[in-house]
């Protein structure tokens, strides 16, 4: 009897250890790495107790990062495992009714998931561009739009009721996702929600002029009759946690990508949430708003019973955005960048080092912290990983799986890393160095001087030297990870810029 009893709990074990977890990855956007509590507990005066508390029951990263100090290229980097500047889009963002900016063979981590026998979902702001129906004789009335040069309003409805008809190819639905459900960009055109390749509704009037004050959309175009900026987030949480609730039912494990639309512009905070933060300002009020938001996913998690079985990841897509009031908010003691320099947009440190919480019940001890730098390019590489399975030579070139430190090692999984700048200037990683090949060149040493308030370049020429060969290597090889050399989309741009060409113009692989 004995036996058989040790053989059951044998075999019972296996069953848990080969159990695919649910993972769970929510990136907010534009969320200081000072935004969180936990993460500037004496200079931040925001209440965020929901992050606080995922924080607290699982591992929370000091040394994470984006690929970029803006949106469409961390998302890139974090969906593929590969650096956004391989990509056509050296700098900057995907712009109004862009392109796709994943290749349609390109493994995501949802493609890899899907593989596994994983349901996957997106569901809120995707910003990797459509292949948007749109004739290029119409396309001033999406690209460049201005309600001032409106000349015929019902030429203008048939136009854009033409292209809002059909199906938008290019989405997330072809890149791994089985389901989408977002707004694409909140402040741009169109303002309507897609549900997987479809507009819900049809957008038919300019989005009117009250919604362009106060932070709110940002460049006119076709909006719903009825659309509401302060219905977004409800809604995105609202699918969210259904879709959580649906999927625990199945017997197949579910990976939801769940990128928020805050506390990003617009900044239409709901009438629960205004002036809560005491703060006299929007941004602060809309980020305790996406702490509720994320407490009640996790909510609707934890009652679906697949909290214990899930791996939760949280992050920023890059830092807070100055331009909505960071002076006010430092002086009033809120320093969203914490103890960084610099804020959104930056290749400095409050740019792109964002947090990075994960939370992995029986995996992950709860109440740690990690000071190894990681990168969101490793979150494909980890989750193959944790699926035991090996990744394609030709895909998540920059993706280093971080399960050991999950799992409680102390040793580095990265030795190096790029994070750049919106207008595309990289700072290179090795170590606690940091490397800006700017003119001159900027070195810092972020064990001593995490603030980047002394450039140690002159001092460290030998070692300015080998950083600057290590990034022309890791351009070069297109790759960062071991394995065979990789082609780059298009030829890299150099820093410092000296007459580089443009991406689309540029050579192949250069």
């Amino acid at each position: 009897m004995r036996l058989l009893l040790s053989l059951l709990l044998s075999l019972t074990l296996c069953a848990a250890d080969a159990r695919k977890p649910n993972i769970l990855i929510i990136l907010a956007d534009d969320l200081g790495y000072g935004d969180i509590r936990a993460y500037n507990p004496t200079r931040g005066k925001i209440p965020t107790p929901h992050l606080d508390k995922l924080a607290s029951q699982g591992m929370r990263f000091t040394d994470g990062h984006s690929s970029s100090g803006v949106c469409s290229p961390s998302r890139y980097a974090l969906l593929t495992g590969r650096y956004h500047w391989r990509s056509r889009l050296q700098s900057g963002i995907v712009g109004v009714f862009g392109e796709p900016l994943i290749a349609p063979d390109r493994l995501t981590v949802a493609g890899l998931a899907k593989q596994h026998g994983y349901r996957t979902a997106a569901i809120g702001k995707w910003h990797l561009g459509w292949d948007w129906p749109i004739a290029e004789s119409d396309r001033p009335l999406f690209r460049n739009y201005k309600e001032a040069d409106k000349s015929s309003p019902d030429a203008h409805r048939a136009t854009w009721a033409k292209v809002f008809e059909q199906k938008i190819a290019g989405g997330p639905t072809t890149r791994g996702f089985d389901s989408y459900f977002g707004t694409d960009v909140p402040n741009w055109p169109p303002y309507c929600f897609i549900e997987n390749d479809r507009t819900i509704g049809i957008p038919s009037v300019p989005l009117p002029a009250e919604f362009f004050r106060n932070h709110l959309a940002s460049t006119p175009g076709p909006a719903l009759p009825d659309w509401k900026l302060e219905a977004i987030l409800p809604a995105l949480t609202e699918r969210a946690c259904a879709f959580i609730t649906d999927v625990a039912r199945k017997p197949e494990p579910f990976l939801l990508y769940l990128p928020l639309t805050t506390p990003h512009t617009p900044l239409a905070v709901n009438a629960e949430w205004k002036g809560k933060s005491g703060l006299n300002n929007a941004a602060a009020d809309l980020i305790m708003e996406t702490d509720a938001a994320v407490g009640k996913v996790l909510a609707a998690l934890e009652a679906s019973g697949a909290a214990k079985d899930t791996l939760v990841l949280f992050t920023s897509d890059n830092g807070f955005a100055s331009y909505v009031g960071v002076k006010d908010l430092e002086k009033q003691g809120h320093f969203p960048s914490g103890p960084l320099r610099d804020y959104k947009t930056s290749v400095y440190e409050g740019g792109h080092r964002v947090a990075f919480v994960a939370r992995w019940p029986g995996q992950v001890a709860a109440g740690s912290t990690c000071d190894q730098l990681v990168h969101q390019a490793d979150i494909i590489a980890t989750v193959a990983d944790i699926l035991q399975t090996k990744l394609p030579a030709n895909a998540a070139e920059d993706s280093f799986s971080f399960l050991p430190l999950l799992k409680g090692s102390s040793a580095p999984t990265r030795q190096n890393a790029i994070s750049c700048a919106s207008a595309g200037t990289p700072g290179l990683r090795l170590g606690s160095w940091k490397y800006i090949p700017t003119q001159p060149a900027q070195l810092y040493d972020l064990s001593s001087d995490l603030g980047e308030t002394k450039n140690l370049a002159a001092e460290e020429p030998e070692r300015v030297a080998a950083m600057k060969a290590l990034l022309e290597k890791l351009i070069t090889e297109g790759r960062s990870t071991l394995g065979a050399a990789q082609k780059n989309d298009v030829e890299v741009v150099r820093f410092p810029k000296a007459g580089a060409p443009k991406g689309k113009a540029a050579k192949k692989a250069k």
